[in-house]
This record gives C-alpha cells, structure tokens and sequence, in this order.
C-alpha cells in the first residue's frame, strides 16, 4: 500500500512535497543564529564552494541586520536564496559545522541563508548598482546558475549581457530538474526574477543554439561567450525496447514534467526507478510521494557502491521505496497494459561488475524511470572551431580563468564539471565574469 495518497488538488501536492527546508520565522531565526560560535576560520566557510563569509551573515541576522546578512550571502554566491534551499548542506558547511565533532546538532545554516535572502526577494530590496557601461558585449548560452550567476557578475562590472536560453524559464535544473520538496517554481523564479530586476540582463527564451550560423554570429557580435549550457538529456542505456515512450522516461525529463504539471501528472501503479545516484533518489521519492502503490529502485552494483548521498537514499526509503541492489537492467519488453524488465544478478569482484550466470529474472511495472546520467552537449561543442574537450565529454578550462582552448569562449556549470550542485555552478559562473573581465582588459586596444 503506498504511504501517500495521490494528489488531486494543489493542496494535496504541497502536503505530499512539504518543504524539507522551510522558511523560519523571525523567532526561529534569532534563536538558531544564537546558537553560533562565530569561529575563527571557520570551517563551514571552507565547505561552501562559494566560501560565504557564514559566521558573519549569521551575526548580521541576529543583530537584526537581515538586509546586510543577505547582501554578505550574494557578495559571494549570487544564487544564494536557491543554494539556501537545495544544497546538500549536511555534506558542505553544515557537515563542516564545530558542532557535529561532539554529536551536536549543527546550525541550520542553509534555512537561516534562505531566511536572510527571502526577505530582500520579497521585499524587491535594491541591493547592487550596474556597473558603468564600458562599452563591451558578452553572450551567455544557458540561463542555469552558470549563466544566470556570471550575468550578474558582469553587469556589476558594466557589460551589456545577452543571455540565450532554450526553454522557457530561467534557473536550469533548479526549476527544471530539482525535486519539488527542496525548492518550490515559486521560489526559484522569484529568485530568478529578483537578480534580473537588479541587474538588467536581457534573457532570450526559446532560443537554443544549434546551428554554426548562429555561433558565427555570436562570435562576431559579442567580445566574449560564455558557455553554461549544463548537460543534456537522460543517456540511452542500449536496452533493447528502451525507445518505448509509453512506458520509459528519463529522470530529469520526469521531473521536469512533474513540476510542471504538479498534481495533475498522473503517476501509475507500479513505478522503477534505474540508478543509484541522487538523481535516481528524487525520482524514487517523488514517484512514491504522487501515490505509486509500488516503487523501487533497481541499481546494478552493491549499495555501498551509490553515488547518492545517504540522508537522499534514507528520504526515498521513508517515502516507501524499495530496492534491489546488484541487479541490472538486460532488456525492456512492452506489453498491451504493462512493461517487463528482465534483469540479471550482479557481483562486483576486484571493483568489476560480473554477471552471475543463470540469474536471470523479470520485473513488471507500469513505467520505468532511467536515472542513469545525462548526454553532454556534444553537437553544440562541435559547431565551435578549437573547443577542446575531455573524454567525458565535458569542456576544458583554466581552472583559475575558466577560459576554454579558444580563447574568446568561457565556462563552467555543469558542461565543465560533468554535473555537480547549482552552489558549484554558481561559482564557476561568477568566476568565469572575473575571467572574461581580465581577458577583455588585457586585449583591449
């Protein structure tokens, strides 16, 4: 029987995904900063791949100075409000917390971050100034964190900025492919919306780039691009039957439909889930969370062996999930009213995985969820001349200037680091301005 029921209002979806990050009252708030030791050298400070300055936005919260805390956050990280929200706090500055050397609770950090960084979004407090027109064009390709954070980064600096983007919303993954008990569509765009009203980018929608034609004439319109197109759709697996629409879908394109149409998706019976990373997690959960009677993650090597971190597994176990662990996937067979997945026991010996012959058995279920990895951007790297890539498939760059092979391109996000947290994007993306901004000076006439 499934632990949740489906979803039939909007009310019965918020209930179903209620927030593992809620907003804190302004109570809750000044409680929780008290509770910081404001370290020297802070260790949470060391674990943010932004490196905010914690102890100090926590201090500013509990003096009462929220608009400063929420200032000192985006000084350093400008997709702070987000990053409060869906980082994996337990494994960056929280996991870093003093606290947890003597088994003690750490400070919620990430809750007071969003609690700091909802009040200026919600207020529309004019936080930044443009920087003075300096005369030079940058193109962005992709309006993620990547993009959206070294947007902001220039236009403190004075760049006129153009950012191409080839759905119809901005933030990436985090609206797109985030599973909706981490991060609300409201509080993502509202973010979204916030740094744009600051900043004045100009966002092109629906326009994917795709040809040589139109790379030709970015290059020749702007001084500098910058790459933050993430990575593409869910990988093909080469599962015989895997091209069955009706009952096979990738994880992100899953999920992505699942935000989009909330409670009005319709999730079947019997739902499996392919992978054992974060990803595959989200979806398991999400699965169960829209009623499944039956969800389970199938994952070919041992569970010691997942890429997803332990509290996201422990999340989809308490949504009532199930796994098989050493167990993978052989061949997808449609049926009239169900899908067969025939499957083969694993064993991993010498850290290769072997089949164990005459293992062989079948899984029914109604759909089947690939979370498996993404494609990377191939056919657009291919369209730029000297693009240099590795054999992941992921864009070479400096990695102080996040300058690529041809030098007027920058990047970073996850086309760069194959696919990490929106924190790390929007760190590239910020650093990746500071990049573009030295080259254009240093080759200026």
């Amino acid at each position: 029987m499934a632990e949740y029921k489906k979803p039939v209002t909007s009310a019965d979806f918020d209930a179903n995904f209620a927030q593992k990050k809620p907003l804190m009252s302004k109570t809750e708030a000044y409680m929780e900063s008290s509770r910081c030791l404001f370290c020297y050298d802070a260790p949470c400070m060391q674990a943010c791949p932004t490196h905010i300055d914690i102890p100090l936005f926590i201090k500013q919260i509990h003096t009462g100075n929220v608009d400063g805390a929420a200032k000192t956050i985006f000084d350093s990280n400008w997709l702070g409000s987000a990053c409060g929200k869906v980082c994996p706090t337990g494994v960056l500055c929280e996991g870093a917390c003093v606290f947890t050397h003597d088994n003690a609770k750490p400070i919620d950090i990430g809750r007071l971050q969003y609690y700091a960084t909802e009040k200026v979004i919600r207020e529309d407090k004019q936080l930044y100034s443009i920087g003075a027109d300096n005369g030079r064009k940058v193109a962005i390709i992709g309006a993620g964190p990547a993009g959206i954070a070294c947007a902001c980064e220039l236009r403190t600096m004075g760049y006129q900025v153009d950012i191409y983007e080839a759905k119809g919303k901005p933030s990436g993954l985090t609206v797109h492919g985030t599973a909706p008990y981490k991060i609300t569509n409201e509080e993502a765009l509202a973010e979204m919306e916030y740094l744009q009203n600051q900043f004045k980018y100009t966002i092109h929608y629906h326009t994917p780039i795709t040809t040589k034609e139109q790379i030709t004439k970015l290059e020749k319109d702007y001084d500098a691009i910058f790459l933050g197109v993430g990575i593409g759709p869910t990988s093909v697996l080469g599962l015989k039957g895997e091209k069955s629409e009706k009952y096979v879908i990738g994880a992100v394109e899953f999920i992505e439909e699942l935000r989009e149409k909330q409670h009005q998706y319709k999730i079947p019976q019997n739902v499996i889930v392919l992978g054992g990373g974060n990803t595959a997690m989200d979806a398991a959960s999400e699965s169960a969370r829209m009623g499944a009677e039956k969800v389970s993650l199938v994952y070919r090597r041992p569970k010691e062996a997942m890429g997803a971190y332990d509290f996201e597994y422990k999340l989809a176990i308490s949504a009532g999930v199930n796994s098989l662990f050493n167990t993978a996937p052989l061949e997808i067979i449609p049926h009239e009213n169900h899908v067969e997945l025939k499957c083969i026991k694993t064993e991993l010996k010498n850290g290769v995985i072997h089949e164990v012959e005459g293992s062989e058995f079948s899984l029914e279920a109604d759909l089947i969820i690939k979370a498996t990895g993404q494609a990377k951007m191939g056919e657009l790297f291919s369209l730029i001349d000297d693009l240099s890539i590795d054999t992941k498939k992921r864009i070479v760059v400096n990695e102080t200037s996040y300058q690529t092979s041809n030098p007027k391109y920058f990047a970073g996000g996850d086309a760069v680091n194959g696919g990490a947290e929106v924190v790390n994007g929007a760190f590239d993306g910020k650093m990746a301005a500071k990049g573009i901004d030295t080259w254009l000076n240093s080759t200026k006439n």
